[in-house]
Formats: structure tokens, C-alpha cells, sequence
């Protein structure tokens, strides 16, 4: 046993042995990725934090480019289909790494901290990204470097968004004027 698959069967003995607890952590595991959508989407139309949603989404693009371009070269069984632990949601037997749910949840959320108008955004949600992502291994269908690959791919992206966001400037703005006609047109 490698010690992903140790730690793996720690976190997931915890699956089927509280009902109550086991429908919480499904839910988690499936619904966080559209609390970061709604969240992308209230500080877009709410907060008029444009740029800071737009930069976070081109961060949600590449990362999970990034995770798929992984997956194309490296193959890694999910748990399931190593025959460990409990599953306690179906999934396709497809490349577990890294993961695309907390990818992509963790490059929304760490391109937060990169700048000042989210940042408390980053601080506050950061804890509910790692906790889909620790979500999944409960249910069975990650192990924990999957998690620690997805978290460091939406980083890496997040961080060469942010370091190019000077030249992405000028398709944010070409965006921002697309969405104040459509604005002006339905007003």
C-alpha cells in the first residue's frame, strides 16, 4: 500500500457509517462546484467585480486545460476501480488526476487572492474549495493526491493569470463592452 492509498482509507472509513452524514458529504461533493459558479456570477453582475470574476474564470479555463492535458499523459485509476475502500456515488472509470471538481473550484478560489477587492473572498472560501475536494475522497471516487494535484494545478494557473492579467486587460475590456450594450439594449 502506497501512502495515497493509506490515507485514502482513513478518510473514507468514515463513508457508510452515518447515513445522515453520508448525504451531507454527497451533496458537498457534487454541489460546491455551483457555489463557485454563483459566486463567480454575483461578483459579476452584484458586486461589479468584472475584472476580478473574468481574470478568475481565464484561471478556471487554464487550470482545467491543464488538468485535462494531465489526464491525457497519465493515467491514474480511481479507488473504485482498484477495488479499495467504499463508493458511495457512481462515477465513470475514467483518470482520477488530478481532480476537475476541485480544480476547478480551487482556481476560482485561490485567483482571489492574487487581488485586493477578493481577497477576504479567497480567506473565506478557500476552506469550502478543500472541503469538496476532501469531500471526494469520502465518497470514494479520489485519492488525497489528487486533491493536493488539483489544488496546486488551479494555483499554478491562477498565479500565471494573474501575472499576465496586463495583457488579458485589453479582452476584458472588449467583454465589458459587449456586456454594457447588451445592458443598455434590454434597459
Amino acid at each position: 500500500m502506497s501512502v495515497n492509498q493509506d490515507i485514502f482509507l482513513i478518510i473514507n472509513s468514515f463513508a457508510n457509517q452515518n447515513i445522515a452524514i453520508d448525504i451531507i458529504v454527497i451533496y458537498i461533493a457534487k454541489l460546491t462546484p455551483f457555489l463557485f459558479i454563483s459566486i463567480e456570477i454575483i461578483l459579476f453582475f452584484i458586486f461589479k467585480l468584472k475584472n476580478e470574476a473574468i481574470f478568475s474564470f481565464y484561471s478556471m479555463l487554464l487550470a482545467l486545460l491543464f488538468s485535462k492535458t494531465i489526464s491525457l499523459f497519465y493515467y491514474h485509476n480511481r479507488p473504485f476501480v482498484d477495488n479499495l475502500g467504499i463508493s458511495i456515488v457512481e462515477h465513470l472509470p475514467d483518470s482520477s488526476f488530478p481532480s476537475d471538481h476541485t480544480t476547478f473550484m480551487m482556481a476560482i478560489v485561490i485567483s482571489f487572492f492574487f487581488y485586493s477587492k477578493t481577497k477576504k473572498l479567497f480567506y473565506m472560501l478557500f476552506a469550502i474549495a478543500l472541503l469538496g475536494g476532501l469531500s471526494r475522497i469520502f465518497v470514494g471516487v479520489h485519492y488525497p493526491f489528487d486533491i493536493l494535484a488539483a489544488i496546486l494545478v488551479g494555483g499554478m494557473s491562477s498565479f500565471i493569470i494573474f501575472k499576465v492579467s496586463n495583457k488579458l486587460q485589453m479582452i476584458n475590456d472588449y467583454i465589458l463592452n459587449i456586456e454594457s450594450k447588451i445592458y443598455k439594449y434590454f434597459k
